[in-house]
């Protein structure tokens, strides 16, 4: 009896607290440049998933519906925690995907010029025991009047296609944002301030954030800027 019951104490202490080898269910670069900030071991395994599948028509459910189901589709060994991440940009409530081609480009980032929208981040963690946690960061995102000279430039580089809504938020040649109103790294699409209050919540302990601009974001920022502009602020 004895012993059963240190067992299960054992069990208890490891569950409230445990150090653990992050899983970034993601292949963009962007976010794989961030993860190491939170000071864990981690590797990058992006599932194989179709993320279609997993759309819905209100852009915060379906955020957080995309993360969830490529966390789940994430291989992962004992000690591994799943961080999957999913990110929509929402204009006036409806979602802009990644444009299809270079038309497909211009006529979102001419929509988006001079407007204000949502960045919506769905964020999922998963233990290898199966224990989830889930949160959706929303961020306000306004952008300044770029001209159609520059979103032609900026499409004939190439840079829209692998991006929801068409931008990053972090090129400093085509600087498409006029400020930020939350979380900055939300919109390069990982926020890690609620990367952190997750792990924490699932026994991992990590630097807990303050409020925007946090310590991540300040540490974050150079690490995905495209172009290194130093003098410009989005805060």
């Amino acid at each position: 009896m004895r012993s059963l019951r240190s067992a299960r104490r054992r069990r208890r202490a490891r569950a409230a607290h445990f150090t653990a080898k992050l899983v970034l269910a993601s292949a963009s670069p962007r976010r794989q440049a961030l993860i190491g900030l939170l000071g864990l071991e981690w590797s990058a395994a992006p599932p194989a998933l179709d993320e279609d599948r997993y759309l819905l028509d209100e852009p915060f459910i379906s955020a957080l519906n995309v993360a969830l189901a490529k966390a789940r589709a994430t291989t992962s060994d004992d000690e591994d925690l799943v961080v999957a991440a999913d990110t929509i940009v929402a204009l006036d409530g409806n979602p802009l995907g990644k444009p299809a081609d270079a038309e497909a480009a211009t006529a979102m980032l001419t929509t988006l010029r001079g407007r204000p929208h949502a960045v919506l981040t769905g964020l999922v963690l998963r233990t290898f025991e199966g224990r989830e946690w889930g949160a959706v960061v929303s961020t306000g995102v306004f952008m300044r009047p770029y001209s159609e000279a520059e979103i032609a430039a900026y499409v004939a580089r190439g840079e829209p296609f692998d991006k929801a809504g068409g931008y990053a938020v972090q090129d400093a040649l085509f600087r498409p944002v006029e400020h930020c109103k939350g979380c900055y790294l939300n919109v390069v699409g990982l926020p890690l301030c609620a990367v952190a209050a997750g792990l924490n919540a699932l026994g991992v302990s990590v630097a807990q954030a303050e409020s925007p601009p946090c310590r991540y974001c300040v540490a974050g920022a150079p690490l995905v800027e495209i172009a290194q502009d130093p003098e410009r602020s989005i805060y």
